[in-house]
C-alpha cells in the first residue's frame, strides 16, 4: 500500500493511493474518490491499465468526462432537476442545459473525499454532503470502499445515510477499455437485460421500459459493443457535439436485492475478460461517443470517439419522477447499499 501526495485543492490535499493483490493493481485519489488506474493481465501474462483517465489533477478537475470518479448524490438525469418528495417540489442544480446530471455541478465527483482507511488492498474514503447541497434535502454522508479482494476480484461498495428523506444513486463511474487503448467497438459484450429504459432527445428516461428483443439493445447474447451502432441514429447529438452509440439504462434480470450478474466483457485480441456482478436494478451503457481528440488521456494522448465504456449499476435514470421505476429514495435510518463486484480472467 502506497499512499501519496496527488496536489491541492486550495489549502486541502489530495491523496493518492495504490493496491495491490498479485497481478492487480488499482491507483485512486480523494478528489471524486475516484480510480484513476486498473492494471489487469492479459492471456500472455502482460498488465495493461484499462481505464481511461487523466495524469494530473488539473486535468481531473477541468474535465466534464467523470473518468473513474464516485458520481452522486444522485447520478444520471432528472428532468428539469426537479421531484416531488413528501409533499413538497425540490428544485436541484440544472448543469446540463436545463437538467440536472451526475449531482450537479459540485456534485460528488468534485468534492475533496476524506481517506478513512487504507491497506495494502483496500480504501475507504468518505463525505459528508450538506442539508441543501445541490438542492438536495437532509444531509448525506456517503461511504466509498474500493477493494482488490484476491488476484483476480476488484470490489466496490457504496454506501449511504440521509438526515432527511433525499433520492440517492450513487455510480461508479469509470470507462473501461479491455485492450488499454483505441476504440472499443469491437470488443465484446454481455448483458443480463431482458428490458431496458428509452430515452428522448435530451438522453432523459421517457418512463417506457421495453424489451430488447429485435433491437439494437439486445446484448443478451455476446455481440461487438459497436455491430448495432448504426441502427441507433443521433443519440445525444441533441445535448453534445457529437454523438453516436449507447447512452442508455438496461433493466437487469433476478428481482431483489441479491448480488447477480449483470454484465461481461472480452477483448478478443488480449483474451482480457471482465465480469461483473451487482446488486442494483440497472446498469448504464454509455460507449464514449462524446469523447473527441480535445480530451487528452494519459501520457498526453488525445483520446477519440469511443474509446471507452462505462457499466454504471444503478436505479433508473429519473426515478424520482417515475413512480414505477424502482425506489431512489433513501430515508433516515435506512441504508443505501450499493455494491459492485469485478472478476477478471484472460482466454
Amino acid at each position: 500500500m502506497a499512499v501519496e501526495d496527488y496536489g491541492r485543492i486550495g489549502n486541502d490535499p489530495v491523496q493518492a493511493v495504490t493496491l495491490v493483490n498479485g497481478p492487480l493493481r488499482a491507483r485512486l485519489i480523494t478528489y471524486g474518490a475516484r480510480l484513476t488506474e486498473l492494471h489487469v493481465p492479459d492471456r500472455e501474462g502482460r498488465t495493461a491499465d484499462i481505464v481511461l483517465g487523466h495524469d494530473t489533477l488539473a486535468e481531473y478537475e477541468a474535465s466534464k468526462a467523470f473518468f473513474g470518479a464516485t458520481a452522486g448524490r444522485y447520478a444520471n438525469r432528472i428532468r428539469r432537476g426537479r421531484f416531488h418528495l413528501d409533499g413538497r417540489d425540490h428544485q436541484l442544480d440544472v448543469n446540463e442545459g436545463p437538467n440536472h446530471l451526475h449531482g450537479g455541478r459540485a456534485g460528488f465527483d468534485r468534492a475533496n473525499w476524506r481517506l478513512d482507511e487504507a491497506t495494502e488492498t483496500r480504501a475507504v474514503l468518505s463525505l459528508i454532503s450538506p442539508d441543501g447541497d445541490m438542492g438536495y434535502p437532509g444531509a448525506c454522508h456517503a461511504v466509498t470502499t474500493y477493494e482488490l479482494a484476491d488476484e483476480r476480484t476488484f470490489r466496490i461498495t457504496m454506501t449511504a445515510s440521509a438526515s432527511a428523506p433525499t433520492p440517492v444513486n450513487i455510480v461508479h463511474h469509470s470507462y473501461f477499455n479491455l485492450a488499454g487503448q483505441g476504440d472499443v467497438l469491437g470488443q465484446e459484450l454481455r448483458l443480463d437485460a431482458p428490458f431496458y429504459t428509452p430515452v428522448d432527445a435530451e438522453l432523459l428516461a421517457t418512463g417506457e421500459i421495453l424489451s430488447v428483443a429485435g433491437t439494437p439493445f439486445d446484448f443478451t447474447t455476446p455481440k461487438p459493443i459497436g455491430r448495432d451502432f448504426a441502427a441507433l441514429g443521433a443519440v445525444g447529438e441533441g445535448v453534445f457535439d457529437s454523438g453516436g452509440g449507447y447512452d442508455h439504462n438496461w433493466v437487469l434480470a433476478g428481482a431483489g436485492e441479491a448480488m447477480r450478474l449483470c454484465a461481461e466483457a472480452r477483448d478478443p485480441a488480449s483474451g482480457r475478460r471482465m465480469r461483473l456482478l451487482t446488486n442494483q436494478p440497472g446498469v448504464q451503457l454509455y460507449t464514449g461517443g462524446y469523447l473527441n481528440e480535445q480530451v487528452i488521456g494519459k501520457g498526453g494522448r488525445p483520446l477519440q470517439r469511443f474509446a471507452g465504456f462505462t457499466l454504471e449499476t444503478q436505479v433508473f435514470p429519473g426515478s424520482p419522477n417515475h413512480a414505477h421505476f424502482p425506489s431512489s429514495i433513501l430515508r433516515p435510518r435506512q441504508t443505501y447499499d450499493h455494491r459492485m463486484e469485478f472478476d477478471f480472467s484472460a482466454d
